[in-house]
């Protein structure tokens, strides 16, 4: 048995807005129940609440069940942290504790070799077989085999940021599913996957007898794996709650028909309030010449101080107003050249072209180099020119390659970074970003950057700091850097992973009316249906170019 009752949570956030208003739903027993939501309504918030790690202003959360976490940051591992860090990071709390002692006594024997450093690793090896970690070993070499190919004892030291953010994505995963947790929290578990890794955790969602709550923007996965719909909708005193409690295939024509009942119902109370207010006056004008009326006027005020007292029917939820604006201009006629390009220890030697105003997508599974190819074209390809420079100070690692890969003239790249850091930013609000402008774009006056912000969905967040926003406020906020730098080449590493519904749509018609050429790294199926070709990263370590999109391609076939 393992539910979520979630009652009446408020949270405020240190500026004193409140972000979470009266959140009331609940997740039952062995259900699939998805989190949904414009970006900043405070998603990710509510699941740090749930998880115990944020302290509800006012409400309460039930839960029973053992509960296991992948929050946001898997996909993002960069640091000095190991697979089996991850894995540890999945655990159930009692051996995660076991492994951490495990490995702070193994550092301790190392610095000190004394007889109570040696005591203390004894002990911590009892504590972590007591625990049952030699079991959860055997576990996760069937893990590692799944996600990554290897056995566990050939995979737990290697670097964590050595993964692609699908790998990592796939490993917490995998091992949560097969581990003890019968209560699953997953904060957007399909971002960094491929098309084959969203299939697969489809299937482990709908094949599952756990309880599972995750966030999703992923307008397949919803459809093909959530039985019911939780969706947080901005107030103007914070967000609250509309449970759908079907799937993703009814829920558009749900949300349109409720929305239509309210708006009925406010325009009759509205027309009711009128009419007690006409009612009011009327007796009070007659009670100021005839005192029989005055009994009538009070009984009048006194049912539209009742009628005010109730109050007006529930709102219509803000609705937001994204609205991408990408200029892009004219360039030379083709765009990108590639001649026998080899992504060293990734692909074999390619050639292709393309040219002004292409769309094409570039698909394959992870970890066959799709990032590095669009990466390599962002630094301005082979020899670049001054005026193929990146658009923006975002680092962009070096890509070892052979071969050549050249942009046309007056082609600006601007790279859209999946992982979303970027150092140049931080410690910035985005007002101060745009007014100060860089080599790049010009700076914007106070008014100019906050109707910029508006057309984006980020008035709202103009005085906040670039790494306080959600993945979805970043993504949004990097486009639009995208739009004042000018870039007439646009290098988008899986745009829509963090994006809401309503904004995905809006960079949809974005680059439909962009005057420049886009190459896009996606998973995402119905994104993809917008663009013209596709190159493919094949599994034979080839690149092919398709009229149509191809999912089914598999891990790369090289020495592991």
């Amino acid at each position: 048995m393992a539910h979520i009752d979630v009652s009446g949570i408020d949270y405020f956030l240190s500026d004193g807005t409140q972000l979470l208003n009266g959140v009331t739903f609940k997740v039952p027993d062995g259900t699939k129940t998805a989190l949904i939501g414009p970006n900043g309504t405070g998603k990710t918030t509510l699941f740090r609440i749930i998880a115990g790690d944020l302290v509800p202003d006012e409400g309460v959360i039930g839960r029973s069940g053992n509960m296991g976490i992948m929050r946001q940051f898997v996909g993002q591992v960069r640091d000095g942290s190991t697979v089996r860090d991850l894995l540890v990071s999945a655990a159930p709390p009692a051996l995660a504790a076991a492994a951490r002692e495990v490995d702070d006594a193994e550092l301790a024997m190392v610095e000190y070799d004394d007889e109570p450093s040696q005591m203390r690793y004894a002990q911590a090896i009892v504590d972590w077989g007591d625990a049952g970690g030699y079991d959860v070993e055997t576990v996760w070499d069937e893990v590692c085999m799944a996600a990554l190919g290897l056995p566990f004892d050939r995979a737990q030291h290697r670097p964590a940021s050595s993964l692609s953010g699908g790998e990592q994505k796939r490993l917490v995963l995998e091992a949560l599913f097969a581990g003890p947790d019968d209560l699953l929290l997953l904060d957007e578990p399909d971002n960094y996957l491929d098309v084959p890794g969203k299939r697969w955790l489809e299937d482990k969602l709908n094949e599952s007898r756990k309880t599972v709550f995750f966030i999703s923007h992923d307008r397949e996965l919803l459809n093909n794996a959530a039985g019911r719909i939780v969706t947080l909708e901005p107030g103007i005193n914070g967000a609250g709650a509309w449970i759908h409690g079907g799937g993703f295939g009814s829920y558009v024509e749900a949300r349109a028909d409720r929305n239509a009942r309210f708006e009925e119902l406010r325009k009759r109370w509205d027309e009711e309030h009128v009419k007690l207010k006409e009612l009011v006056n009327m007796y009070k004008n007659k009670a100021a010449f005839r005192s029989d009326m005055a009994n009538r006027y009070h009984a009048a005020q006194t049912r539209l101080a009742k009628f005010l007292e109730i109050g007006p029917p529930e709102a219509l939820p803000i609705e937001q107003n994204v609205q991408m604006r990408l200029k892009g201009g004219r360039t030379a006629k083709r765009a990108i050249v590639a001649e026998k390009l080899e992504l060293t220890g990734l692909m074999k030697p390619f050639s292709t072209e393309v040219w002004f105003g292409d769309r094409v997508g570039v698909l394959g599974s992870n970890g066959s180099g799709k990032s590095h190819f669009l990466r390599l074209l962002a630094t301005g390809g082979t020899d670049p020119e001054r005026e193929h420079l990146p658009v923006s100070d975002v680092e962009i690692t070096e890509v070892p390659h052979e071969g050549t890969v050249k942009l046309g003239a007056r082609i600006r790249p601007g790279f859209f970074a999946q992982t979303h850091v970027r150092p140049d930013l931080l410690g910035k609000t985005l007002l101060e970003i745009l007014h100060r402008g860089d080599e790049h774009r010009s700076g914007l006056g106070r008014e100019a950057a906050a109707g910029a912000l508006d057309g984006y969905g980020l008035a709202g967040q103009s005085e906040q700091k670039y790494e306080s926003l959600s993945g979805g406020q970043q993504a949004r906020f990097q486009i639009l850097l995208l739009q004042l730098s000018g870039a007439t080449l646009l290098l988008l590493d899986e745009p829509t992973d963090n994006l809401d519904l309503h904004s995905a749509e809006a960079l949809e018609k974005a680059i439909d009316h962009f005057e420049g050429t886009v190459l896009a790294v996606t998973h995402d199926r119905w994104f993809a249906r917008t663009f013209d070709r596709f190159l493919v990263f094949g599994s034979d370590g080839k690149v092919y170019e398709s009229a149509e999109p191809v999912w089914d391609e598999k891990r790369v076939e090289r020495v592991r």
